[in-house]
């Protein structure tokens, strides 16, 4: 039972997940602290900030004459730290680990190599000779390989 659960532990995409998960929600307030110290305030620059909820960016008037501000800084902040978790994740767990996979196939001796799909008429030929075999014709002459030619 432990064995299972220790072997259930030590698969790549499972510990992957896990520090995944741990790094990029401590990464997430880095990120988070950055855009709002420096992004946010390049935006005030440019934009009023809205009196009421503080948000930063453009305003417009509604229908009924208020004033609705379009939270820019938000926007911005969440894609800013959602490209920025993903490259570090990547950069730091996911390529090395693809990387040390990769070096433990080699040092096991599993080659990789890819090998060519059969074409559609090697295929053909392959079911045809199946079928005469099932149906007994196998003494009976025998055609080219080949395919026609136009």
């Amino acid at each position: 039972m432990l064995q299972g659960f220790k072997d259930f532990i030590m698969r790549g995409n499972v510990i992957d997940l896990a520090v995944a998960v741990v790094i990029g929600s401590a990464f997430t307030a880095v990120v988070t602290a950055i855009v709002n110290s420096i992004i946010n305030p390049l935006i005030a620059l440019v934009y009023k900030p809205d009196p009421d909820s503080g948000e930063v960016g453009p305003a417009f008037t509604g229908i009924h004459g208020e004033e609705v501000t379009f939270p820019l800084g938000g926007l911005l902040t969440a894609i800013i730290s959602f490209f920025a978790v993903a490259l570090v994740v990547y950069f730091v767990f996911v390529l090395p680990m693809n990387k040390w996979k990769e070096r433990q196939a080699a040092k096991a001796g599993v080659v990789d190599e890819a090998v060519p799909a059969p074409t559609e008429t090697e295929l053909l030929i392959q079911i045809r000779d199946l079928l005469e075999s099932q149906r007994g014709t196998v003494g009976a002459p025998t055609r080219s390989t080949e395919p026609p030619s136009i």
